[in-house]
């Protein structure tokens, strides 16, 4: 495993983490969600198994999450979509000959679909776990109206890491709901732009099940659903589950 700063781009650098040799036909980027950061239980586990199966794989950190040397002030969709690139740019460099796939939880599952319908390069292969399609919403309706207030008052509100299950405070700006509200998945996702599979649990509290089946309906995606898994699938048995249903996607044809 190597750790290492890659530049973004946007006048920071990332923090990344990798297990490639670089003979690897597939590399997967890894996309965590909201709070977390590469060090997460599943980034882990990915990193440690998928290179088992000959699958290269890399994590990082999204602007001001884990170990991103920025504040909240940096946490902006634009600064993500540039990362997720520098990240896949680092990856080619590793592995020149690899495809290039993604695992994304929750909110990296979002980032990453605004992504991948930005780019509209070679169709693409993407595995969301828990996926946040409805993201605007979601931070929306479990805002406090103290916090609310507090944006409305400052521009700026923070996510208290105890309170939440973070990694670390967290900021929000005026300006990152701003651009949530200009990426509503549901009005960019086009069929066809990348072939996804999903899964996700009938007990998660944070994206509703019935937004994954919404999501799933109107796209034509595969939607593999956990009984009783929770927003982070952790029930017993489950993360088993998640990377077996990954690697499976990732190898075929293989």
């Amino acid at each position: 495993m190597i750790a290492e700063f890659i530049p973004s781009g946007r006048g920071y650098d990332v923090s990344c983490a990798y297990n490639i040799k670089g003979s690897e036909k597939i590399v997967c980027v890894v996309v965590h969600g909201f709070g977390s950061s590469k060090q997460s239980f599943t980034a882990k586990m990915l990193l440690a198994n998928f290179p088992l199966q000959d699958i290269g794989a890399i994590a990082f950190d999204l602007p001001a999450h884990g170990e991103s040397p920025v504040d909240g002030d940096f946490l902006r969709i634009s600064n993500c979509l540039a990362d997720l690139a520098a990240v896949e740019a680092k990856a080619r460099t590793l592995a020149p000959e690899a495809e290039i796939v993604y695992f994304a939880s929750s909110f990296g599952a979002y980032i990453t679909l605004i992504y991948l319908a930005e780019k509209k390069q070679a169709k693409r292969r993407a595995f969301l776990r828990s996926a946040a399609v409805t993201m605007p919403r979601i931070l929306n309706q479990r805002m406090t109206p103290e916090q609310r207030s507090c944006l409305e008052a400052f521009g700026e509100m923070i996510l208290d890491k105890d309170e939440y299950g973070y990694v670390r405070h967290l900021k929000l700006t005026q300006g990152f709901f701003d651009d949530l509200q200009c990426h509503d998945i549901f009005s960019l996702w086009r069929e066809g732009l990348a072939e996804l599979r999903m899964v996700h649990g009938d007990s998660d509290q944070t994206v509703p099940i019935s937004d994954a089946r919404a999501f799933a309906e109107k796209f034509n995606v595969p939607l593999t659903v956990v009984p009783n898994g929770d927003h982070m699938l952790s029930i017993p048995g489950a993360p088993e589950h998640v990377l077996k249903l990954a690697a499976e996607f990732f190898k075929k044809g293989l």
